[in-house]
């Protein structure tokens, strides 16, 4: 016990010390907001979603591929193998797509994911034509993550991703390696987790390709000569999660599981989200969630979330469908639907 105690205090300790030392009072810290591929802060599965984004903990029923996002340790849910498809219709007609697949070997479960964002076609403007014309251009973002997460006993497991991150608009494309760690920690019989994780904490975002490139005339009865223009890069959205969960079991097959996490962003406010799911013998469920911004006095930061789901066992294997409406105040909302397959 003493040895599974000293490696979650190291692994506490060094999540937290790279999340301190980029965050600072965001309150008049110029660098809040100037992050980029805030993509990677969207939630892309209806579960996750529709409590709140604040998995950090785990939850027992939990689907593994699901809980990668919030904490890759709670990938060790998966006790067989699994399958999961996401779609999320965000904000302005954005497509969203997550698939996942992962494997239980023993004491171990390996995963690969993939996340990819359509965005559509966008109408080309310029400098000197600011109204919208007929020609049009691409931009899509694309995150592949390979998981790994072992557990150390029946109450602790760690697990790390890591993400190669690629966004392309027209002909400029970005690039960054990062990875996400964490560890959970389940307090014996008595329906309490805990979990810590930190997400994209990595290199920084270096763009390149043709669309830098311009051709600019000397003179105006001269040649003209190219120029390749230099793109600032950018560091990636690091955050740090501290989550717990608590789970009971009523008579009639009832269960109830609440929970909270406390989300530290290195260019952001520091996050609060509350979850709650009722499910009724591991068939249905209902679920809510909220994230606050306690510093920030825009309703639209007030977000909140709810959703359901059904599980169907089929011989030796399940099958669930989840769905999650979102509010997102000004912007709108976004809808969610899951389905996950499991042997």
């Amino acid at each position: 016990m003493n040895r599974t105690l000293l490696l979650l205090a190291l692994l506490v300790g060094a999540l937290a010390a790279p999340s301190q030392a980029q965050t600072r009072d965001v309150e008049g810290d110029e660098r809040a907001g100037t992050a980029g591929a805030s993509f990677l802060l969207v939630p892309s599965t209806a579960r996750t979603t529709s409590l709140g984004n604040g998995l950090t903990g785990g939850l027992r029923s939990l689907s593994g591929i699901e809980a990668l996002q919030s904490n890759p340790a709670a990938l060790m849910a998966n006790d067989g193998t699994e399958a999961l498809f996401s779609y999320n219709n965000y904000v302005a007609d954005i497509g969203v797509n997550y698939f996942g697949v992962a494997q239980s070997f023993g004491s171990s479960n390996i995963a690969l994911s993939v996340t990819s964002w359509d965005f559509g076609q966008l109408v080309r403007t310029d400098a000197e034509f600011s109204d919208p014309t007929d020609l049009t251009f691409d931009a899509t973002a694309v995150v592949v993550g390979a998981s790994y997460a072992r557990a150390f006993t029946d109450r602790i497991a760690a697990g790390v991703t890591v993400k190669a991150i690629n966004e392309s608009i027209d002909n400029i494309d970005g690039n960054a390696v990062a990875f996400d760690a964490g560890m959970t920690y389940t307090v014996g019989e008595s329906g309490l987790q805990f979990g810590v994780s930190l997400r994209n904490f990595g290199t920084k975002i270096n763009y390149g390709g043709n669309g830098l490139s311009q051709t600019v005339a000397l003179d105006p009865d001269g040649g003209s000569f190219p120029v390749a223009l230099e793109a600032d890069s950018y560091e990636l959205p690091s955050l740090l999660n501290f989550g717990a969960t608590y789970s009971r079991e009523f008579a009639g097959d009832l269960t109830a599981s609440v929970l909270g996490n406390f989300r530290s962003n290195a260019y952001d406010q520091a996050e609060f989200a509350g979850g709650l799911e009722l499910g009724y013998a591991d068939l249905v469920y209902a679920r809510a969630g909220v994230n606050m911004m306690p510093e920030q006095d825009r309703n639209e930061f007030e977000m909140w979330s709810v959703g359901a789901g059904v599980n169907v066992p089929v011989s030796n294997s399940s099958i669930s469908v989840d769905y999650a409406f979102r509010s997102m105040g000004d912007l709108g909302e976004t809808n969610l639907i899951t389905a996950k397959i499991g042997f």
